[in-house]
Parts: structure tokens; sequence; C-alpha cells
């Protein structure tokens, strides 16, 4: 079946997205109605109905909803309240300009630059009392109380992940559950109890009102975990969550580590059926052919900077795996130097990295270098959204390093993808495992909006810098 919002986060983001761009509409209609010269309340509404104040609410709650999107609102990340307050104003500015402009070409009567400020100021308005509500709804509804079972080290890692993270500050920590019965009654651990482990979870969860259960224990077999008592507290309807899909929840990856082929095998996703695979290249073709567009002007001048700042080619082909393991040529401006591996041996770019040109190092930032990639789009060999691919060389010592490896290559590599925006700079091994269990998560949930929402995040990313090349 074809699900739009196969990915948690995409329906979140995509909501907020929504609930925005409606404000914002509703903001204009109401500059509109403020500078309506009407002498009755019909009148006014009449005048609103007018495809010119329709349109022009219409494109301001576009532009703007959008731009929340480009400068990276939506994200959920803790970039400080300066960043933000930088960007919100960064919004307002280019929104406003981009609006006014817009609706000097529509049959507006009245003032384009009247009509935007006003509105502007109503937008402004209203975000403080949508916000408002928004966190007084949270306060009024109350943290979800969760019981830990566990007290080793992932026990912790959750823990930690539940206090940082932003989307789980309605979240609270009632306490761990070891998995021994050695540990004394009540231990407090930096604010949180570590209950008797010889207590039944059932009665820990009426007696501490549960709301969710995470067990945070990798190797669940020898009877260590009570999976009975488990039952007993699922049945009565407390959600429980193991390591993979609190990860999966928390963070958008799939840890392999903790990984069971058994959780890949039952689980959700893996949509790759015929409609999905359809939607994806029509998708693909539809997007690339438009950024080729776009991006004609700024690939000539690449071009043409490349041949003047160093000696050698325009574009760099290099083999890399892609669908289903079989090679492909992939074709990048040059970023490097001609004789960056003379020796003939693969090495990972790093940051920094010497071999690097002085044009390169910028068209790598600001990835203009996988411009040529549209390319292979078009021609099927890659994807708009996906894994990016790897070397061969490369490809055969991950494989034997990291676990399920060879499922991203179930999906055609991509021109950018979730690891790209959810991961930092890193060329290493261990980078190597991280950015594959958010390759992992992409392709166990891939939709049409998740990819929709990597191409927003990418220009985020893009523009402050926050991912990874």
């Amino acid at each position: 079946m074809f699900r739009v919002f196969q990915h948690r986060s995409s329906g979140t983001h995509f909501v907020e997205l929504i609930a925005d761009g409606l404000l914002c509409f509703v903001a204009a209609l109401l500059s509109a109605a403020t500078l309506a010269q009407a002498g009755s309340t019909y009148s006014m509404l009449v005048q609103l109905a007018t495809p010119g104040i329709l349109l022009s609410a219409l494109t301001f709650a576009l532009v703007m909803a959008l731009l929340y999107s480009f400068v990276g609102l939506y994200r959920h990340r803790n970039i400080g309240l300066m960043p933000m307050f930088m960007r919100i104003a960064f919004t307002f500015v280019v929104g406003g300009y981009i609006t006014y402009l817009t609706i000097k070409y529509i049959e507006y009567d009245g003032y384009a630059s009247r009509l935007v400020g006003l509105a502007l100021v109503y937008l402004l308005a209203g975000l403080a009392v949508y916000r408002g509500l928004a966190w007084a709804v949270r306060q009024f509804i109350g943290t979800r109380r969760v019981l830990i079972v566990g007290t080793g080290p992932d026990a912790q890692q959750v823990w930690s992940d539940l206090r940082a993270g932003e989307q789980w500050s309605s979240y609270e920590v009632v306490g761990f559950v070891p998995t021994a019965e050695q540990v004394p009654a009540v231990v407090s651990r930096d604010g949180a109890t570590v209950f008797d482990g010889r207590r039944r979870l059932v009665d820990l969860v009426r007696e501490h009102r549960i709301n969710e259960i995470i067990v945070a224990v990798r190797e669940q077999r020898g009877g260590g975990v009570p999976m009975e008592q488990l039952l007993d507290c699922r049945i009565g309807g407390v959600p429980i969550m193991d390591l993979a899909a609190f990860y999966e929840r928390a963070k958008a990856e799939v840890p392999v580590d903790s990984l069971k082929a058994s959780w890949l095998v039952y689980g959700d996703g893996f949509v790759q059926g015929g409609l999905r695979q359809a939607s994806k290249r029509v998708f693909d073709v539809a997007s690339s052919s438009l950024l080729l567009v776009l991006a004609a002007p700024v690939m000539l001048l690449t071009a043409l900077v490349i041949r003047l700042d160093s000696p050698g080619p325009v574009l760099y082909r290099q083999e890399r795996v892609g669908l289903g393991g079989r090679s492909f040529q992939c074709i990048k401006f040059r970023s490097m130097r001609t004789d960056a591996e003379k020796d003939g041996v693969a090495r990972w770019a790093t940051k920094n990295d010497s071999r690097i040109t002085r044009v390169g190092a910028f068209i790598r930032k600001t990835r203009i270098d996988e411009l040529p990639q549209l390319f292979s789009v078009l021609a099927g060999e890659m994807s708009m959204v996906g894994p990016r691919p790897e070397r061969p060389s490369f490809v055969a010592q991950l494989r034997e390093q990291i676990p399920y490896y060879d499922l991203r290559h179930t999906g055609k590599p991509g021109l950018t993808g979730w690891a790209q925006v959810r991961y930092a700079y890193g060329a290493s091994l261990e980078d190597a495992r991280k950015k594959h269990q958010f390759d992992l998560y992409y392709v166990k949930n891939n939709s049409v909006l998740l990819d929709l929402q990597v191409l927003i995040e990418t220009v985020s990313v893009v523009l402050f810098r926050e991912g990874a090349h």
C-alpha cells in the first residue's frame, strides 16, 4: 500500500508547515480587511473574496511557509535563541520582499507595501498567540511518564537522550528497573529512581502512573528481561518500545548494534512496491529537470572557474556502487588535484583535505560539485534522494564491518540523503557506521514526503552548513 506519512518526522514537518501556512493566509486576509474601504461587513467580505486579495494571501502563505522550511525552522535542532531569531528575521525580510514583488503583478486594488507590512505584523502577533496556546495545551496535557527497563549504558544513553532532545521535552523519566534482583530497593541516580528489580512491573506502572516503557537491554534472551510482565503491561494499554524502536522514533535512525533481523522482517516499512517506484521515478525526472534548468548558469560558471583555477578536466568520473550492488560512473565537478590518488589507493576525503583545490573547497561546501549527477538522475542510475553511493573498495570494507550494510543498495543511490541532512562531516569507519544508521532508516521509511523533506532540509544544510558533504 502507498503510504504518504510512512515517516513520522515527515508527518510532523508538514503538519507544522500547513498550520503555519494557514496562519500566514489568515494574517494576509486580516491585513486586507483592515485596509479595506468597506461600509459594512458584507461589502468587506465581498472585497476579501476577490481574486486579487485571495491570490495575494495565498502567495504570502506559500512564500513564508517555504522559507520557514528552507531556513531549517522545522528541523527541531537546538540551534540557539539568537540563530533562531536571525533565521526568523531573515524569513520575514526576504519573504515580505518576495511577496511584495509578487503582489505588484497581481490585480490587487491597493498598496502592496501596506498589505505586506500589516500582514507581517498580524503574523508576528499570531505566532505569539499560536505558540502560547500550544505551550498551554502541552502544560494542560502534562508530561508522559516513562519507565526504563535496564540500568546499563544503553539505559543511561536513553535517559540522556530523553532529557536532551527537544522533541522529548514532554517526557519525564520516572526511573529504572534493573534486570537483576540483587539491586537495593530504592536508589537515586541523578534524580531518577532505580526500583527494586523484584517488584512487578504492573505494580510500578499503577503506582507511578507510567504512560510508556522503554526496554533498554540489547540481549533479551536468557530470562533477564521480564517478558511476561511486559506482556501484562502491554495488554493493560501501556506502549512498550525496544532500543531499535526508540532510536527510530527519537533520532530517526536505526541502530545496527542492537538490531535483530526479526525486527526488520516483521516491522513496518520497506515499501518498494510498483506504485512507490513509479511515483519516485516521476518525482526524480520532474525535480532533476527543473533543477537542471535553474542550475544551468551556475554549472557553466563552475566549469569556467575550475578550468581557470587548476589544470585538468572539469568533470571527474568515479566508479560507485548503486542499485543491487551494480557499479556505475558517478559524475562530479572536479574538486581535487588530478594527482589526488596517483598511487591508485582509494582514500576517504577528510576535512581540510590538502588535495582539494581552492575552487574545490567552495563547491564542496555548497555541494555545487554534485550538480552533474542530475544527469545520472535523469538517466535512471541515481535518484534525487537516497543513500549516497560509495566506491567499490569502500563497500567491500564496510560490508564486512557494518551489519546489514547491503540494505542500502536495495534502492537507487541519491544526490542527497537522510544521512547528509542529519549527520555532521565525517570520514572514518565510525562515521560510516553512523551514516548507515540514517540510511537504513531512510530505506525502511522511504516515502514521497520524506523525499520532499530531505530536499527542503538540504537547502538549510547548504545555507547554514549544518550537515556534511
